[in-house]
């Protein structure tokens, strides 16, 4: 999930929309646990078993665009005169506020509801709240003091939050805690890991490329239980020394250099053979390790990088020539603000499940169910672009 979009003027279409595609893809089958009879392929893999499904693909496809977007990104802020020093400070800043948003989410997955002030249900749309009134764009023409204002009633909410929270059972009551990352949380792990290689690397090829053989080996490493658990290895987070994950964001940001330097060029037709070559290289590779590990999203395995990286490297290379390449980019305005506003719509879900249990909202039997199920989960994902649309032309846009 790229919730780091470039720039506007630094903005690709075929990017954008690929990142709306894949947002769409997660709010759906997200939605997949309260339907009833429906495919198995649609889901996902249970832990420890060899295989893929549909909901396997979305999260590296996120981690995918996530480094899609970073050379743009980072190349923008240095024309604007940014330092190496300053670029780092800017990708801590964003990892922190990812890591925020991650835990808060995550803790509201084991909240013990008898143990707390306020209903259990409550919990995910308060964080979002929050974080929206945190992480907002405001426009310039609002008061400096209503700003900081808003922003400290959405800081006071998570702290208060933090301090009521009770997990756990009656007999283990648990605090608030990072119990994991959550799935922001992760992105943010790969995201700073990845943006360190591409400020360190001064974004040359050879440097980019050295950075994802180096994740790609940790990936291997890992899996083959190879990488020490103590000492300082105990201090650098899973998500980055399992090298799985910034390794499908270090695949996002080679796809993007090298799309640079032959769009330069406009040699696209070579830089489609050269996707298209990487791409088979890459299920090759997924061929050749699945026999050892699987191929298993709970397991980080090398080939879920490999096989991912392809899979998302290929769906990029039709987006484009379908968007940039025959200029049918209005064939996915419907999808855009899932692209251009991503981190605020993977927080209206959130928000909509709250308020149909405010409302004691319930779908008919009929929807929850086979192929009228799938259509009502597929609206509901367009609803969350919908909405963000129209919170984004009231002056709601989240930029961390």
């Amino acid at each position: 999930m790229s919730v780091i979009p470039p720039p506007a003027s630094m903005r690709i279409a075929s990017i954008d929309i690929l990142r709306a595609l894949t947002m769409v893809l997660m709010i759906f089958v997200n939605d997949l646990w309260s339907l009833n009879n429906i495919p198995g392929w649609l889901g996902h893999v249970e832990r420890g078993v060899d295989g893929m499904g549909l909901a396997d693909t979305i999260f590296p496809a996120f981690l995918f665009i996530v480094g899609m977007s970073l050379p743009f990104a980072i190349r923008a802020r240095k024309k604007q005169g940014a330092t190496s020093r300053q670029l780092v400070q800017h990708a801590l800043v964003r990892t922190i506020a990812l890591l925020v948003m991650g835990v808060f989410l995550v803790n509201g997955e084991s909240i013990n509801a008898a143990a707390m002030p306020i209903p259990r249900w409550l919990w995910n749309p308060l964080c979002c709240i929050a974080f929206i009134l945190i992480w907002n764009s405001y426009p310039k023409t609002l008061s400096r003091s209503l700003v900081y204002g808003l922003r400290g009633l959405g800081i006071a909410t998570l702290l208060v939050l933090a301090v009521i929270y009770r997990g756990g059972t009656p007999e283990t009551l648990q605090y608030f805690a990072p119990k994991w990352w959550g799935i922001l949380g992760l992105i943010g792990w790969s995201y700073l890991a990845s943006a360190l290689v591409v400020i360190l690397s001064g974004d040359r090829l050879a440097g980019l490329l050295i950075g994802w053989l180096f994740f790609a080996a940790l990936s291997l490493c890992s899996a083959a239980n190879l990488i020490p658990t103590g000492g300082i290895f105990a201090l650098i987070p899973h998500a980055i020394l399992g090298g799985t994950l910034p390794g499908l964001t270090m695949g996002g940001v080679l796809t993007a250099v090298t799309f640079r330097h032959y769009q330069k060029q406009q040699r696209q037709v070579k830089m489609t053979l050269i996707f298209i070559l990487a791409a088979a290289v890459l299920v090759v590779l997924a061929g050749v390790t699945r026999p050892y590990w699987g191929i298993a999203k709970l397991g980080e395995t090398p080939a879920w990088l490999f096989l991912c990286s392809a899979i998302t490297l290929l769906a990029f290379v039709v987006i484009y020539w379908i968007a940039d390449g025959y200029g049918k980019q209005n064939w996915f305005n419907w999808i855009r603000p899932a692209g251009t506003d991503t981190l605020l719509c993977y927080l209206i879900p959130y928000l909509l499940y709250a308020l149909f249990r405010l409302v004691n909202f319930r779908f008919p039997p009929e929807l929850l169910t086979g192929a009228a199920g799938l259509a009502k989960s597929l609206a509901l994902a367009m609803c969350c672009v919908f909405i963000t649309h129209g919170l984004n032309k009231a002056g709601i846009r989240l930029k961390l």
